[in-house]
């Protein structure tokens, strides 16, 4: 969290800084319209800006997931974007629009208008071919701008079905692009001269990038591997669907545990984002274990077909257990523990903990409302294989998992990783508790399984 904090932080504070040198308000003496029109160029660079860049993280880049700490952190970082664009570009139409509607309603904000005659063309025939677009480019500009708020704003109601998400969402690239052109057309000329038309441009280009590839679904498209379903079982008791997937892996490379792929049973639903529960032995196999969610997910058993094809694209993520520290303690809360399934796979093939390198000792506490003792025996020897220390919590039978018990229960708990897949709450509340112990939260390690 804390990497994706700081590019937030670094690009509006950037956007702002190349603005402001560009604009130089410090060396102006504003009436309203000049107020107004610097507001307008501020907000417009802000939200482009902020667009631009969830465009090119849309692209799913793998190269940028060890800066953010893996795609899901990217993920939260393209929402939070997507947030401001919002809030920013209502402030932008506000300070276009507003104005406008008072004048009509003769209300003299900032005295009459001046009087002007046309203005003699520019030496620069780029810039002349834009001043004679600007108002094709606010007509269409603020007509995106109606559905990419429509559009972001859906993205954000948790309720609005993935089927529809997944298929409305990529319209948002149309509208991106419409804004570009905007964008482009209305910036203030002066700006071309210094380095915020640069960088925004360099961005929007980016953006673009990913705009035409969403649109083409080309996103992915070099990490995808066709497969088929070679098994399903269901595990009852936890509401959860154990999906087996083999490969044609000459198109998988193998993958850490730890790790995700979206897998999309080609049923018209679109890909959806699961943690691989098995380490990679290069044969192609591939084990999902999928919760009942929502909707969708409860009703894949009775989709699902052996022999039925499936595309998978990744792997994605940075939740790869990797530490210096001399101990780990891994938290798996409900279907949180599919990664540390693969993990303990992994182990186990390489002959348990103790044959590793470094030589950790591994804590893994399950924590499960509703358990299943098959799967559980079924855990319970694959931490013996792998040599790791399994503690089962029962919610309501076993008592609460909180960091005063970590702390009674996990006498190196000073000196270990944590490592944590479930509810998010859950684990808020975990890394805040330990905190309060003294826990470093640098050595808390935490997936942020939401793509929306």
């Amino acid at each position: 969290m804390k990497n994706i904090k700081l590019v937030y932080a670094v690009l509006l504070l950037s956007l702002t800084a190349l603005w402001a040198i560009a604009e130089m308000p410090w060396a102006q003496s504003y009436d309203f319209r000049g107020l107004r029109a610097a507001l307008i160029n501020y907000t417009g660079i802000i939200a482009i800006g902020a667009m631009s860049v969830g465009m090119i993280l849309a692209l799913r880049p793998v190269s940028v997931e060890p800066l953010l700490g893996g795609l899901d952190k990217s993920y939260r970082l393209h929402k939070w974007l997507g947030i401001t664009a919002l809030v920013v570009g209502i402030v932008h139409w506000l300070w276009a629009d507003v104005p406008k509607w008072a004048a009509d309603l003769g209300w003299r904000i900032g005295g009459p208008r001046p009087v002007r005659g046309a203005p003699p063309p520019l030496d620069n025939p780029f810039l002349q071919f834009f001043r004679e677009q600007r108002e094709f480019a606010e007509h269409i500009g603020e007509w995106a701008f109606y559905v990419a708020v429509v559009l972001i704003a859906l993205a954000l109601v948790k309720r609005f079905p993935y089927r529809h998400f997944f298929n409305t969402h990529r319209l948002i690239a149309i509208a991106y692009l419409v804004l570009v052109f905007h964008a482009v057309v209305l910036i203030k000329a002066p700006y071309w001269n210094t380095p915020v038309a640069w960088f925004m441009s360099l961005l929007a280009l980016g953006g673009v990038v990913g705009a035409v590839m969403s649109l083409a679904r080309r996103i992915g498209h070099q990490r995808r591997a066709l497969g088929k379903v070679e098994a399903i079982e269901r595990i009852r008791d936890n509401n959860v669907l154990k999906v087996d997937i083999r490969l044609d892996h000459d198109r998988w490379e193998g993958h850490e545990a730890g790790q995700f792929a979206f897998v999309d049973f080609n049923d018209g639903e679109g890909p959806h984002p699961y943690t691989i529960s098995s380490g990679w032995k290069n044969d192609g196999l591939l084990h999902f274990h999928i919760k009942e969610l929502g909707d969708y997910t409860s009703r894949l058993e009775q989709k699902l077909k052996l022999g039925m094809p499936a595309t998978v694209e990744g792997p994605y993520g940075c939740f790869n257990f990797e530490s210096a520290k001399p101990h780990q303690i891994w938290i798996g809360g409900g279907i949180g523990i599919t990664p540390f399934i693969a993990r303990m796979e992994e182990l186990a093939h390489r002959g348990g903990t103790q044959a590793t390198s470094r030589h950790q000792t591994v804590e893994l506490f399950y924590s499960t409302r509703t358990p299943d003792e098959v799967f559980i025996d079924r855990l319970r020897d694959l931490a013996q294989a792998a040599q790791v220390n399994l503690h089962v919590i029962v919610s309501g039978r076993d008592g609460k998992l909180d960091a005063g018990r970590l702390v009674r229960e996990v006498v190196t708990w000073k000196e270990s990783s944590l490592w944590f897949c479930g509810p998010a709450g859950f684990g808020h509340a975990l890394k805040n508790g330990l905190g309060a112990h003294g826990f470093d939260g640098g050595d808390f390690h935490q997936e942020l399984f939401d793509m929306r």
